[in-house]
This record gives C-alpha cells, sequence and structure tokens, in this order.
C-alpha cells in the first residue's frame, strides 16, 4: 500500500482517502465473505470496515501498518456482523484471487462441499485464523497483531482448527462410506 496516500488521507485528504478505499476494497470483502461465507454479510462488513477506517484512520500511528491495522478492523466488523446475525452461513472461497486458474486444480465440487460443512462448524475466532493465515498470508505472528492476540493463541487455534476440519473430513468420509450404493438400494 502506498504509506504516503494512507498519510494524505489520515490529515483529511478525501481524494486520497477514496484512492485508497478504492484499493483495498476488493481485498477486505473476500477476506469478509472468506470468514462470513456469505457476500450480502461480507459487503455490510466490508463498508463498514471502510467508514471505521475513515474514523479511526487519525489514530493510525504508522503508515506502513495500515494493511494489517485494516485487517484488524475488518475482523472485529466480521465478529460484530456474526452477533448481529446468528443465522449465517459460513464458507470459504478456496481460490486465492492472485491464481485465477486455481479453481481449475480443485479436484471437484465433492471436495470443495466436505471443506465447506468442516469450516462450517468451526467457531469464528478459528475461521478468522485459517483465513487469515492460509487465504490471506499472512504469518502466525502477523496474524496475532492483527487479532491483537498471542502467537501461542493463534498457533493453537490454527491447530484446533486443523484438527476438528480433520475430523469432519474423516467423519464425513465414514458416513459416505456406510451408505449403502444406489444399486443396493433397488
Amino acid at each position: 500500500m502506498d504509506s504516503e496516500l494512507v498519510v494524505r488521507a489520515r490529515t483529511g485528504d478525501r481524494e486520497a482517502f477514496a484512492s485508497l478505499a478504492t484499493a483495498t476494497y476488493g481485498r477486505l470483502h473476500r477476506l469478509a465473505q472468506n470468514i462470513l461465507g456469505d457476500s450480502d454479510r461480507a459487503d455490510d462488513a466490508a463498508q463498514q470496515a471502510v467508514v471505521d477506517i475513515w474514523r479511526k484512520l487519525p489514530q493510525l500511528r504508522n503508515a506502513e501498518r495500515f494493511e494489517a491495522w485494516s485487517y484488524r478492523i475488518l475482523v472485529r466488523g466480521c465478529y460484530a456482523q456474526a452477533r448481529r446475525d446468528r443465522r449465517w452461513i459460513p464458507g470459504i472461497d478456496a481460490t486465492r484471487d492472485e491464481d485465477p486458474h486455481a479453481a481449475a486444480a480443485i479436484t471437484g465440487v465433492v471436495c470443495r462441499d466436505q471443506l465447506e460443512r468442516g469450516f462450517r462448524r468451526l467457531p469464528l475466532d478459528q475461521r478468522a485464523v485459517m483465513v487469515l493465515h492460509l487465504y490471506v498470508g499472512l504469518s502466525l505472528r502477523e496474524v496475532a497483531e492483527v487479532l491483537e492476540v498471542r502467537e501461542g493463541t493463534v498457533h493453537s487455534r490454527l491447530a484446533r482448527a486443523k484438527a476438528a476440519m480433520r475430523a469432519a473430513l474423516e467423519a464425513d468420509a465414514r458416513t459416505t462410506e456406510a451408505m449403502p450404493s444406489p444399486e443396493k438400494v433397488r
């Protein structure tokens, strides 16, 4: 992110902030959609994050930390959005926005569905850690900074999330194996 643009926006330059918001909105929306699993709720969270960023921008001390700081604001907004609407359906976009051909690498709809069902079972704090670390590509230290928790907490949330995902996938596999084949049902 252009630090000079952040500094200009921080001093109240509306044009600089408009450029900054335009440059970051897509990334914020994708992150919110991966945490919340719903495009409409992600729109709400990302829009609120942009408003909060504008209001809180004068408090940002280091323009170089804008990206992590904006992620922190967005994640808090996602938590608030989830609390407001308990009937949300989580999901994760398995394709990275940097690689438009990544969707072709996904082995099939069944695998994606299994991953989404496993992801759906995770608590929101574990989802946030997985999305920030695995999707956004932040280090565990950076995730800890964004979430304002200790690095050990991030590590344990990630380990628990992976274990829960593994257990969910194994349970789905056992359920699938136990189902009778269509030929036996006839």
